[in-house]
């Protein structure tokens, strides 16, 4: 749309109804106008898939990789497709906003959304982040920046002040921001709930300068849920739209704000032509088509079938930490395999909190295994002890007491006991039951047949007053107060309590849960069903028996919902439960022993140097056991490389702060994060950022540097040729990283930073050339007396290798002044 048609549906609205738009109508639709034709724009969490409006078991979305995981892959015509993905599922939703990617950085190995951020890195998750957002909006679907800036843990994420200094705000942590906004043109960005040096980012100058005033956002800035908690500073700051609705500061108030002359109709009118032109981008106005897709560089990625690019990005991600001659596994070999852990069966598929959907299917790794090796092959699953994370009532054995089909039954009753409504459920995990006029309490109830005698441990999370029977017999009943305003905890993961009773294996028990609905305690209830614990002896010693007498062994390690998950953060980086022992033991029995590690970010693995393999997996998304199957058998080689440094335990990590002091965390490490503090503080990690491995080897025989005097690149300030050759038997990726250094610097920097990465692919002997481009960005730093950008002349450092911490190549560059403002390189020959 141009300006002027903009301007011509301006004017037919009215003060009311421009402040009418500004607020959402719901909590994920925007408002409609029917005086310009304007229908709702439909809003969908979206990092691992577009869920769409509700919380409904029944309404399954396609889960990817988490997003570390595909910060893990290095790929960005990988991520792009991904992004493609997003985009059909999103029109397959009616959405036509998704609210991904998450551009956060991992700042601290502590951060309980590790998983939803692509890296510690701001290159990396620049990159990742522009390519996911050129796959959704080159299908006429807006895609969304967040969370705008500095918002990188969870602790007193709704009011903590992050206090750093202009160079690393600019240099760090807005970088990623930038890219979305100057390389991929995202048509939404959403501020967090967090203040930066004091001011709340809702009110923060921040969001006209740099974004909308120096990089040029046109698009609509839209605030976290419920981060809007003003009404005049926030609407005379940059920000356009509050979510959610219809309740907010800006709905009535910001109407007599504007007529007793405290809110410029200026100001107003600015927010409504964002949140129009969004509208025709996304063909919101008069039905129309998307006016406006988003450019790429490149040919528009098409999208591909879901369940075989899925397949495919569980396999790019994964990162072969360690290998000793075991993977890959030769199914044609194998006559017996041990599968231990619980996550072989039940894996964790993805992170906890606001980013959650149902997966329309979950292939585990065990049955994923079956499927694979030959009838032949004897495959035995011994899940070792509990991890302690009680599953949700449902599964095998439990039964709707109406009905009788497999599931739990949820109910909705008015304040007399009358029953509103009743639907057949999945699970007992119901986060937006419906709310007919009236509904007063929500209930889920299940006839369960124990698979075994013991004592039994249930629990129903919520607030308010709650209950839970099983046969008869009370377990909880009490009132449960809120105690925080988290949304991701009032609304998606409230706090459960629990009771323990006896029960008979193969008695049926009638479990009934309740919990009263109450103002502003949200209407999730969550109900679970923990079997009695196993002795902890017996099931290590029988996971033992099966590795020792199968050819090889393959364990499942990883965190759960409670040790990792938005809306807090962790505390410890150690694996929960026994599953440290668990490994030990099973590596002392078989040699040929595989650990998988299922997590969204780092652990501790002191087992680490002992075990014969080791394989990352993140949180995989719904194609975990045909995609790790793949790579563990050979089909596919992981291509994942460490988009974090991980440290060998939580006290060698320079950077691990998330908790506030006096309400304020301050980044007194400045620009130094990551592998960055790592090599300030000449400390070696477990694992370097960029490590990873595949099935064959490389030789990095030669570097060099040819600077960019076309115009013609003006993003490019020069070239590194990279010249290496496969040195293994099988044909293989290689993700080739380029880092610069500057000593004698006149400012500060880091010791080494990334620059720019490629890949290349070889067969066995064959020598490949990686062209890996170095932007001028790279070259930059913020002066905070000039306002502005500056390239420091002289001769920088540059090294190549396969890691922050493995970098065999040097060569250098000469950054000279050509008079104009602009600064070109003369090459020295590398070694």
């Amino acid at each position: 749309m141009t300006q002027e048609e903009i301007a011509r549906l301006l004017d037919k609205l009215d003060p009311r109804q421009k402040v009418r738009l500004l607020t959402g109508a719901t909590t994920w639709r925007t408002a409609d106008e029917p005086a310009v034709g304007l229908r709702p724009m439909t809003m969908s969490d979206g990092p691992a898939g577009v869920r769409g409006e509700s919380w409904d078991e029944r309404n399954t979305s396609a889960l990817l990789p988490s997003a570390s995981a595909v910060g893990a892959m290095w790929d960005e015509d990988l991520a792009e497709r991904l992004g493609a993905l997003l985009a059909v599922e999103a029109k397959a939703k009616g959405v036509d906003v998704v609210l991904a990617p998450t551009l956060n950085l991992h700042r601290s190995p502590l951060g309980g959304r590790h998983f939803e951020c692509y890296s510690e890195d701001p290159e990396l998750t620049a990159r990742t982040g522009a390519a996911l957002i050129r796959g959704i909006q080159a299908h006429g679907v807006a895609a969304t920046a967040k969370h705008y800036v500095a918002n990188d843990s969870e602790t007193d994420r709704l009011t903590v002040s992050v206090d750093l200094d202009e160079r690393t705000l600019r240099e760090v942590y807005l970088l990623p921001f930038e890219a979305a906004v100057r390389a991929a043109r995202v048509r939404v960005v959403m501020c967090g709930y967090n203040a930066v040096n004091g001011t709340t980012l809702a009110e923060s100058p921040l969001l006209a300068r740099p974004l909308k005033e120096e990089w040029g956002f046109d698009g609509v800035l839209v605030s976290d849920w419920g981060a809007v908690r003003s009404t005049v500073p926030t609407a005379l700051a940059a920000l356009d739209l509050a979510m959610p609705g219809p309740e907010s500061p800006w709905d009535n108030r910001l109407g007599r704000a504007i007529e007793d002359g405290r809110v410029p109709m200026a100001a107003v009118d600015e927010k409504v032509t964002r949140l129009l032109r969004l509208a025709g981008r996304v063909g919101a106005l008069h039905r129309s088509a998307p006016t406006d897709p988003a450019p790429s560089p490149g040919p528009v990625v098409e999208p591909e079938e879901p369940g075989a690019l899925l397949r495919r990005a569980v396999a790019a991600g994964c990162v072969l930490l360690g290998n000793r001659g075991v993977l890959p596994l030769d199914p044609a070999s194998l006559t017996s395999l041990a599968v231990i852990g619980a996550q072989a069966a039940d894996p964790r598929v993805q992170g906890g909190g606001s980013a959650g959907v149902h997966p329309r299917h979950v292939s585990t790794p065990l049955g994923a295994f079956r499927e694979t090796l030959a009838p032949t092959v004897r495959v035995v699953h011994a899940p070792g002890p509990a991890l302690g994370a009680p599953p949700f009532l449902g599964g095998p054995g439990c039964h709707d007491p109406r009905d009788g089909r497999p599931g739990t039954l949820l109910r909705v009753l008015a304040a007399d006991g009358a029953e509103l409504y009743a639907g057949h459920r999945e699970s007992g995990r119901q986060i937006e039951p419906p709310l007919p006029p009236g509904a007063h309490t929500v209930e889920i109830s299940a006839r369960l047949l124990p698979a075994a005698g013991g004592t039994w441990t249930f629990g129903v999370g919520g607030f308010g007053r709650m209950s839970l029977t099983v046969d008869g017999t009370p377990l909880v009943d009490g009132v449960f107060p809120r105690e925080t305003d988290d949304p991701a905890v009032v609304h998606v993961n409230p706090p459960s309590q629990y009771g323990e009773i006896a029960l008979t294996a193969g008695r049926p028990a009638l479990v009934v849960a309740r919990r009263e609905l109450a103002e502003e305690t949200g209407r999730a209830i969550l109900v679970t069903a923990a079997p009695p614990r196993p002795d902890r002896a017996t099931a290590l010693a029988e996971a033992v028996d099966a590795a020792r007498s199968a050819d090889a062994a393959v364990v499942f390690v990883g965190t759960t919902q409670d040790s990792e998950s938005e809306g807090h953060d962790r505390t410890t980086l150690a694996l929960p439960g026994d599953q440290d022992a668990l490994v030990r033991a099973v590596i002392a029995a078989q040699p040929r022993t595989v650990v998988v590690v299922n997590s969204g970010g780092p652990v501790e693995m002191p087992w680490r140097t002992d075990a014969p393999a080791v394989l990352l997996a993140w949180f995989p998304g719904q194609e975990a056991g045909t995609g790790l199957a793949d790579v563990l058998f050979g089909a596919a080689e992981p291509g994942g490389r460490l988009p974090t440094t991980w440290p060998a335990i939580l006290a060698d990590a320079p950077v691990s702060a998330t908790r506030p002091v006096d309400g304020v965390l301050r980044y007194a490490e400045g620009p130094h994060i990551g592998h960055r503090a790592w090599l300030r503080e000449h400390r070696a990690p477990a694992y370097w950022f960029g490590h990873g491995l595949g099935y064959t080897t490389w030789g990095y025989e030669s570097a060099s540097v040819t600077p960019s005097t076309e115009m013609a690149d003006e993003e490019t300030a020069f070239t590194v040729s990279v010249r290496l050759r496969n040195t293994g038997g099988r044909r293989g990726r290689e993700v080739v990283q380029v880092y610069l250094a500057r000593p004698g610097s006149a400012v500060e920097r880091p010791v080494r930073w990334l620059a720019g990465y490629a890949s290349v692919e070889a067969a066995p002997g064959e020598t490949v050339t990686a062209a890996v481009r170095v932007p001028h960005r790279a070259l930059h730093h913020w002066s905070p007396r000039e306002r502005g950008w500056l390239t420091e002349p002289g001769t920088y450092e540059v090294h190549a290798g396969p890691s922050a911490g493995r970098l065999p190549l040097v060569a250098s560059v000469e950054i000279r002044s050509t008079g104009d403002g602009r600064f070109l390189g003369e090459r020295f020959p590398g070694h």
